[in-house]
């Protein structure tokens, strides 16, 4: 696959979780998030794109938001979970994406806020359409997600260089 090929990424926050008296790593969903789920995977799915590779948080959301998010698809991709997804800075995340093997065309991320909200950001120097200015009146609320576009290696992946071409948020 060519460095030149076009790619999405696209980011994923966690249903919305439940405040047990657990620690933060291991907070379930809530029920509405169970709710919004599978709506989230469902449209994910009519967006048409066939996940190489799933980058799931280790967090106990996220791993529940992506089990019931992926039944909706059509196709089941790879699925790493990546502890250091959890608490990531904007830089860390951008890093991570410097990882991704070059023959990942196109990747989910599965992650959290304010990481998901502001990687969306960093990467999106244009957009088509509404989608920046929806994005950043909603905040990114749980089950929220970004997609992106970028020509070039993963290696490449930085501030700027994506085009955010939709977003979608439960609830709005």
């Amino acid at each position: 696959m060519s460095v030149d090929t076009p790619r999405r990424i696209v980011l994923l926050r966690h249903a919305k979780a439940d405040w047990p008296q657990v620690s933060d790593h291991e907070r379930p969903l809530a029920e509405r998030g169970r709710t919004d789920a599978p709506v989230a995977g469902r449209k994910l799915a009519d967006t048409g794109i066939t996940f190489d590779l799933a980058l799931c948080s280790t967090a106990a959301r996220t791993r529940e938001t992506w089990k019931l998010a992926v039944h909706e698809l059509p196709h089941r991709p790879r699925t790493v979970y990546e502890e250091r997804l959890y608490e990531a800075s904007l830089g860390e995340l951008i890093a991570l994406l410097n990882e991704v093997s070059d023959e990942v065309s196109d990747l989910l991320v599965i992650g959290h806020n304010p990481g998901m909200h502001a990687l969306s950001d960093a990467l999106a120097g244009k957009a088509e359409g509404d989608a920046l200015a929806r994005m950043n009146r909603g905040g990114f609320p749980t089950a929220a997600f970004s997609v992106l576009t970028f020509n070039g290696s993963w290696k490449s992946v930085e501030h700027g260089v994506g085009t955010l071409v939709d977003y979608w948020a439960p609830h709005s």
